[in-house]
């Protein structure tokens, strides 16, 4: 698992936000999920 493919599954709509809220820390940052989904963490 890597940033660009949370990015990507985000865009398609295969992750949720929360989905990728969960990667932060573990994958990605908290910038980083800002990035996907536009949103503070």
């Amino acid at each position: 698992m890597s940033f660009e493919i949370i990015k990507s599954n985000y865009e398609k709509g295969l992750w949720t936000k929360q989905m990728v809220k969960l990667a932060v820390g573990r994958v990605i940052t908290a910038g980083q999920y800002k990035e996907i989904t536009g949103e503070d963490y």
